[in-house]
This record gives C-alpha cells, sequence and structure tokens, in this order.
C-alpha cells in the first residue's frame, strides 16, 4: 500500500468466537500475520510446570556454560536480524531501520549481561564487626527458578530482552508472554533461543499466548516473579493478581517525559532531540519525549527552528521506505491520540504543525501544540503518539517544578550547558539524559526504570541482574570465644567490654 494509505487494520489481537485462538494482524495494512492459540490457565501452568524442570538444569550450569549459550542465542539474532526486522515492521509498524535499532540494542544488552553476569552475581565475603568478629560472612545472590515475563507491544524485542535476557543470565527459567499484539514476534525469540541451544535437554525459554487471562493465569501459575510493562493500569491488575500468592513484581510502567531546554543550549541539536523523542515509533514510547519547557529568552527561536526541521525532514507517517515511522500498532490508541489534541485545543492551546486533522487510522501526523494548559489530558495523561507540547518558562526553576508536576517518573532530559547537570539530578525521574534523548536506555550498564505512575524495580545493568535473584546471607562461626554475647552461659564481663567499646567507639563527644 502507498505510504499513506487509508486502509484501517482490525483490532490486532483479536479472539476468535469460541475464544481458543486469536489473530495478530499488520497494523498498516490489516493483513493476518498468523494465528495463535489463547492458552487456558491449565495451559498456562502446565508450561510454567516444566519451565521449572529446566530451571533446576539451567541453574545448574556453571556461569561460563551459561554465559556461553547466551552468547550463541544472540548470534542467532544477529544473524537473523533482517527476517526479525521484517516481521517487526510487518507486526509492529516500525521502520525497517528503526526495527533494527531495537534488536541492535537487545543484542547489545543480551551481551552485557552474559558477561557481566558472574562478576556482578558471585558470592562475596562481609566484614562482620566486633560482635562477630569470630564468623565469616558471605553474601550470595541466588536464581528465583522461573520468571514470568508479560511484554510489550511498543518495542516488542527491546523491552522484553531487558528482563529475559538478564533473567536467564542470572540463572532463572524464562516463561515470556508476548502483547497479543506482536505475538509472532514473541514466538521469533523463544524459537531463537532454542535454535541456539539444540543440544539443551529442557526448554529454558518458554511461550505462552494469549490476551488477558493468559497474563493473569501467568500471575497466578506459581511463578517466582513477574517482570511487567505496560500501562499503570494494567499494572494495578497484574499486583491484584500476584498479591493472593505474594509472588513479587517488577512494573515498567508508562511516563511523561519532560525535556527542559535552558538559555545556553545548543537549539539545533534540542530541536533534533525533541522530534525524535516525541516522533520516532509514531511516539509509542514509554521513554519518549511528550512535553517541552523552554526558557522564555530562547522560546520564539525553538519554536522557528521546530517547525522549519519539521519541514525541512518532511516528517510523514506510512508504511514504505520514505516514513518517518508507522502506524498506531494499536488501532485505539489513535482514538487517545485524538482524544488529546482535541482537548488541548479546546482549552486555548494551538497547534503549529498538526492538529485536529492530524489522526488519520491507523496514522497520526506530526503534532506540535503550543501553550497547552498543565492540566489538561495532553499534559496530563500519556498520549503515546507523535505529539509534543512546548511551554515557555521564565526560569529553570520553573521549568523542574513543571517538569515534576506529575504522577510519572520514567524518563528525562535536559539541554544546557552551565548547570544542566544540577537540573538533571532534580527531576523526578528514574533516568535522565543531558543534551541528548534517551541515551540511557542504550548503556547495557545503567538501570532502566521509574518512580510513581512509572513502576519500581529495575532491568538493565547490574541492578537488573539482581533483579531476577534472590539475596542469600550466609554465616559461618570460624572459631569460639570465652565472650560470647548471645547465650545464657555468657561470661559475666561479656556485657562490659561490650558497653566500653559502645562507648570508645560511638558515645564520646566530638
Amino acid at each position: 500500500m502507498s505510504d499513506q494509505g487509508s486502509a484501517t487494520a482490525p483490532a490486532v489481537g483479536v479472539l476468535e468466537p469460541d475464544a481458543s485462538s486469536f489473530v495478530s494482524y499488520d497494523p498498516a495494512g490489516g493483513g493476518e500475520v498468523a494465528t495463535f492459540p489463547a492458552l487456558s490457565a491449565a495451559q498456562v501452568g502446565a508450561v510454567v510446570a516444566e519451565a521449572r524442570q529446566a530451571a533446576a538444569w539451567w541453574a545448574a550450569l556453571s556461569w561460563a556454560e551459561r554465559e556461553r549459550r547466551l552468547l550463541a542465542w544472540a548470534g542467532v539474532i544477529a544473524r537473523g536480524r533482517r527476517e526479525l526486522c521484517e516481521l517487526v515492521h510487518r507486526e509492529n509498524g516500525k521502520p525497517l531501520d528503526d526495527a533494527f535499532l531495537e534488536v541492535f540494542l537487545a543484542v547489545e544488552h543480551v551481551g552485557w549481561a552474559a558477561r557481566h553476569a558472574r562478576k556482578v552475581l558471585r558470592p562475596r565475603r562481609v566484614a562482620t564487626g566486633l560482635l562477630m568478629a569470630n564468623h565469616a560472612a558471605s553474601l550470595e545472590y541466588q536464581p528465583l527458578g522461573v520468571v514470568g515475563v508479560i511484554g510489550p507491544w511498543n518495542y516488542p524485542v527491546f523491552t522484553p530482552m531487558g528482563s529475559i535476557g538478564y533473567a536467564l543470565a542470572a540463572g532463572n527459567a524464562v516463561v515470556l508472554k508476548p502483547s497479543e499484539y506482536t505475538t509472532a514476534i514473541g514466538e521469533w525469540i523463544v524459537d531463537a533461543f532454542a535454535q541456539a541451544n539444540p543440544d539443551a535437554p529442557h526448554q529454558v525459554l518458554r511461550l505462552v499466548t494469549g490476551a488477558g487471562q493468559t497474563g493473569v493465569a501467568l500471575c497466578e501459575s506459581g511463578v517466582d516473579k513477574i517482570a511487567f510493562t505496560g500501562s499503570a493500569r494494567t499494572g494495578r491488575k497484574v499486583m491484584a493478581a500476584c498479591a493472593p500468592s505474594l509472588t513479587p513484581v517488577l512494573m515498567e510502567c508508562g511516563g511523561k517525559d519532560a525535556m527542559i531546554v535552558a538559555a545556553d543550549a545548543n537549539l539545533g541539536q534540542a530541536v533534533d532531540a525533541a522530534l525524535w523523542g516525541a516522533m520516532s515509533n509514531a511516539g509509542q514510547t514509554c521513554v519518549g519525549i511528550e512535553r517541552v519547557y523552554v526558557v522564555d529568552s530562547v522560546k520564539d527561536e525553538f519554536i522557528a527552528e521546530l517547525t522549519a526541521r519539521i519541514q525541512k525532514l518532511a516528517l510523514k507517517p506510512g508504511d514504505g521506505p520514505g516514513a518517518a515511522y508507522g502506524p498506531m500498532t494499536m488501532p485505539s490508541q489513535a482514538d487517545v491520540v485524538r482524544r488529546h489534541i482535541d482537548d488541548a485545543l479546546a482549552r486555548g492551546g494551538t497547534a503549529i504543525v498538526g492538529g485536529a486533522q492530524a489522526v488519520r487510522a491507523p496514522y497520526v501526523e506530526p503534532t506540535v501544540l503550543l501553550d497547552v494548559p498543565e492540566d489538561s489530558s495532553a499534559v496530563c495523561e500519556e498520549t503515546f503518539g507523535p505529539t509534543i507540547t512546548v511551554k515557555g518558562v521564565k526560569d529553570l526553576e520553573e521549568a523542574v517544578a513543571l517538569a515534576n508536576a506529575t504522577g510519572y517518573g520514567l524518563g528525562s532530559a535536559v539541554y544546557g550547558r552551565r548547570g544542566a547537570m544540577a537540573v538533571a539530578r532534580r527531576l523526578r525521574s528514574g533516568m535522565t539524559s543531558v543534551n541528548a534523548v534517551i541515551a540511557f536506555a542504550g548503556v547495557p550498564g545503567l538501570p532502566f526504570g521509574g518512580v510513581g505512575e512509572s513502576g519500581f524495580g529495575r532491568v538493565h545493568g547490574a541492578d537488573g541482574l539482581r533483579e531476577f535473584s534472590r539475596t542469600k546471607a550466609i554465616t559461618r562461626r570460624r572459631y569460639s570465644t570465652p565472650f560470647e554475647p548471645t547465650t545464657f552461659a555468657r561470661h559475666p564481663k561479656t556485657m562490659a567490654i561490650l558497653n566500653k567499646y559502645v562507648t570508645i567507639r560511638y558515645g564520646r563527644k566530638k
């Protein structure tokens, strides 16, 4: 079809009448990608039970052996990247180059996790202090067992791999439930792991398919942890399903990320970053830029440069090779974008690019909104579309206050020279890029996650490896002393010695 075709895809992930299967569709053209079974709770439980057998085998492998197998998996993905990118383009809708960037990042993270797991998670000795000086203390990070991963549709390779790769590197088996909108991509990833490890006696990475009820079944299946990526609303449902069994959860939810542009910023770079952060992947990015606060002294110049850049680049959505980004992967998301734009305009905002006619499902034209009230849905709610609001502020203090005036707290960005790092530290978000956008996601050694409505827990980096481990503290008595404090038969002088120690070490006035 043409870059700006008018065909509207049917609702992807639609359950068939018998509710035993569902269909995944191409969001651009509406063609069927594949049909998958909607697994019952009993079927999900059976997969988890088999995964538990695999977990025991996988955890018993040496660090080096797990690293070898994970790197072999990364190799299969790298060699099959063109096929995977074509599938991402077809089932998710993003352009091929953007699909490649997603695959590239995923492979980088798997490689980092594989190579760093032993260093981060190996047992280590811990100092005991005077009270337990006759004991040796150590800390171990043990595998949890079976980790359930509920993946999103917007980055169906990179995002779930931030949980899958690190959970596997930590010694766990994984059961993946991909989004019903991008199930074929999830199946490809799981099949690639099996292809990389044909000699494995157990299938360590498993797949379960279906919609919301399958996700609930996975939460209730007895897995040792759930790693969820999606909206805060759905995240609450996941937590509720996990609550009766006290199954721990990792929540990576949405965002309403802000960019702050200081008076001394490189405006050309800031404009380019704002466009990429807002428009790439049709704005369907949890750490995408949705709000820009620019200091008044450079506001007009920033807006002029922003408008000129959009016109020069001729940013357009579509399905062909010239498209800047693709369609809305989930058809209902176009309605959310339309509602936010309409509300912004009705509340006194101005569209300098796009606007009321920007939404032509399944595509949304780039939209830039000026001076939108801070209590409008376009500013308060996650839009998840190729729109951006721009507001002038008198200084950086006001910019920080407005940026932090949200329940979300995932990512953020600051453009400026003097004081930019200080501003970055004050932003209430799990991650901030200075003079860049989303750069933190590309650094495998950095943790990824948010605060507030954006969730809790971390993937990526050392924190991500520990997220999928159980800390185990062990002490071992090395020798006995005549002054044991924790016995009814302790020496009369024991407490006197301890009292004297406390006075000398801590009790003296300075």
